[in-house]
């Protein structure tokens, strides 16, 4: 109907072609089909696909793997069962078929919302040379907090909570941890119990410790994310420099190095 209107609007093939996004040879067929009185366009025929004959066999592979199974490992299956095309025909096929078994099969998981001063979210890295990296990241706003160590104890762990909430110039509602072996007392019903010296330190300062989900993503991603970028852009020309000129890092010129890399990470808008 608006190929029709366009070109009762301007009279030409090519104008309503402009008008309407297609070619001039489409417009004319129907307009062509519009004066003989047609009205249904005729259904094309599906035209059959080299590994047809193979489609339910990788529909029972996929489903039986859970969507894992690769094209690669599947093709010598579905050669031995007849099939004969190519190999990139064959990995649309596949492609086509963990699509929809993912579409049916979603674990239903939506983005972590974030609201300003409810969360610091912090997790541990060991990123070699005898060091550990403490990073901290306020969910919200994503100001960052890195520093250095030489062990991953429960107390090392409170002391560097304590530098970033006196970095930060406050306490949020809640500080969301990995279940850090430091920090967790024991699980009950797949929630974790703090123990006793971080219920105590998080009571004097007032903030609630919290604990991410086994294998969630939402409560997860930032932390790691923030632990990523800090080893790429942070650890990794320290430790490369280091390397190169042959002088050790010691965990007091990282600290020196983590300081510097926090002031122009958080000074960006």
């Amino acid at each position: 109907m608006k190929i029709i209107a366009a070109y009762q609007e301007v009279g030409t093939y090519r104008g309503a072609a402009d008008i309407c996004g297609t070619t001039h040879k489409t417009v004319k067929r129907v307009i062509e089909r519009a004066e003989a009185g047609e009205t249904a366009v005729a259904v094309r025929a599906e035209r059959p696909r080299n590994y047809d004959p193979v489609a339910e066999l990788v529909t029972t592979r996929v489903k039986s793997s859970e969507g894992r199974m690769s094209a690669k490992r599947l093709l010598p299956i579905a050669q031995a069962a007849g099939y004969d095309g190519s190999a990139r025909n064959f990995r649309r096929l596949v492609a086509a078929q963990k699509a929809l078994w993912r579409r049916d099969h979603h674990r239903g998981r939506r983005p972590a919302v974030w609201t300003p001063g409810e969360y610091l979210v912090i997790d541990w890295a060991t990123v070699g040379g005898g060091l550990h990296l403490f990073c901290a990241v306020l969910a919200w706003s994503r100001w960052r907090f890195v520093a250095f160590a030489t062990d991953e104890r429960a107390t090392t762990t409170l002391a560097l909570i304590a530098e970033a909430l006196a970095a930060a110039g406050g306490v949020p509602l809640k500080v969301l941890a990995d279940r850090m072996a430091c920090l967790k007392g024991g699980v009950v019903a797949n929630v974790v119990i703090p123990t006793p010296d971080y219920v105590r330190f998080a009571a004097h300062y007032g903030f609630a410790p919290d604990f991410c989900h086994a294998n969630d993503p939402e409560s997860k991603g930032i932390v790691e994310n923030l632990v990523g970028y800090a080893q790429r852009d942070l650890v990794v020309p320290l430790l490369t420099e280091a390397k190169v000129t042959g002088r050790p890092v010691d965990v007091h010129q990282a600290n020196t190095a983590a300081a510097l890399w926090r002031a122009e990470v958080n000074a960006a808008v």
